[in-house]
């Protein structure tokens, strides 16, 4: 921990300088390239003329998207640029149109190959999706319309977001791939529980990300968590409604690379379909998931608060000839409390051809809240874990099923 913690402290001071350069560097207003609020005009060309001066500045810069309502059709921020820093200054906000079709397939608004980015300012990022969800079939077939993310990073190094939202996403909220030294803080998302694939953030490929102080309510998982991914950060992050915090599903796809270093602590989950999770597909190709880390997780009315499935197979559109071989390691729950909406409120669920090694079960309070005259349960599969503290309900110590007292 004290490489982390020294780590952190860099990217501290990093975001502390970065709130000094910023008020000197040079400043380009979006108006001033005759963008015009009230949603009626794009404002693309604007954009993008701002993005070059500010790109190719050799001083620090930033855009400002100043106060009102703008509508841009879609949108590319690319580098590698010439000034040392760039600031995105949203303080209003960017609309999306409201039918998918307008929007070519992909992202709405990409940021990538950019250094020692920061994009705050209080505004919104308005993705428009009501119409998008009711047109989403991909719970039915998988030929089905992918539809825009609101925003995607890919390879953004050494970068911060805060204090903006991300508002109704036809899809993902956020996307970041090959990322490196990220953070995100005092960050929004806002989506119905009905919202389908709106995904918070989901996260591939990337290495040493940082989510804190958040707010996400979405239709999907809150936080996703792909292949390829190395040391996260995710503390004191308010998640529901939702599907709650996952890592998965892998093993779908041939050459995933690892999953390592997942630390999530000081959350609240409230009315999540799930808590926190690992899922993985029967019948897969071979990765690995090791060192994940969850603690002081607060729980309310949320169900399988506590989850390893490694069956996942939803819709029932997998094949179940043989058990996944994701092998699952060094993986710690302690002090997780609350309510749960199902009795199922432990499931550890592992493949009988990589049974999961060295789980650990601390200090666990669930009490099941719901409607069935039941009490809380908790199951376990192929894993021998080792259980310490509090034990509601009782924690299972072989395979089999035990129910609390």
């Amino acid at each position: 921990m004290e490489y982390y913690n020294k780590k952190r402290l860099v990217i501290t001071l990093f975001i502390f300088l970065g709130y000094i350069l910023q008020a000197h560097s040079v400043s380009f207003s979006i108006t001033n390239y005759g963008a015009k609020h009230g949603g009626k005009s794009d404002v693309r060309q604007a954009l993008s003329k701002a993005w070059k001066d500010a790109c190719t500045c050799k001083e620090e810069s930033e855009i400002v998207v100043p106060n009102g309502l703008f509508y841009l059709s879609q949108m590319k921020f690319e580098g590698p640029c010439k000034a040392p820093s760039i600031t995105f200054r949203l303080q209003g906000t960017l609309q999306a149109h409201i039918d998918p079709t307008k929007t070519q397939v992909g992202e709405w608004i990409t940021f990538q190959y950019i250094d020692f980015l920061t994009i705050g300012g209080g505004g919104t990022f308005d993705g428009q999706g009501t119409k998008a969800w009711t047109q989403n079939n991909c719970h039915k077939t998988q030929s089905c319309t992918k539809f825009p993310y609101n925003l995607s990073f890919n390879f953004i190094k050494h970068s911060r977001v805060g204090s903006v939202t991300t508002l109704n996403s036809k899809n993902f909220h956020l996307n970041l791939l090959g990322c490196q030294n990220f953070t995100f803080t005092k960050f929004t998302v806002k989506a119905p529980e009905n919202s389908p694939n709106t995904d918070g953030i989901h996260i591939g490929r990337s290495k040493q990300i940082y989510i804190t102080d958040s707010i996400i309510q979405t239709g999907d998982d809150c936080i996703s968590i792909g292949d390829g991914v190395e040391e996260i950060h995710v503390k004191n992050v308010v998640c529901g409604p939702g599907h709650g915090i996952s890592v998965g599903s892998l093993g779908k796809n041939q050459n995933e690379e690892p999953v390592t270093g997942i630390y999530i602590e000081n959350c609240t989950l409230i009315n999540t379909m799930n808590g926190i999770r690992v899922k993985t597909w029967p019948n897969s190709f071979q990765t690995i998931v090791s060192d994940m880390h969850v603690k002081d997780i607060h729980v309310q009315n949320v169900s399988n608060p506590i989850i390893i499935d490694q069956n996942y197979c939803p819709w029932n559109k997998c094949s179940l000839k043989s058990p996944s071989k994701v092998k699952i390691s060094k993986i710690s729950f302690k002090h997780i409390w609350g309510t749960t909406a199902s009795p199922m409120a432990v499931k550890l669920d592992c493949s009988k051809s990589v049974p999961c090694q060295n789980v650990e079960l601390s200090d666990i309070d669930l009490k099941y809240n719901g409607k069935q005259a039941a009490s809380a349960i908790s199951t376990c599969d192929n894993v021998k874990p080792a259980i310490k503290g509090i034990q509601r309900p009782q924690l299972c110590t072989k395979s089999g099923t035990t129910k609390s007292s």
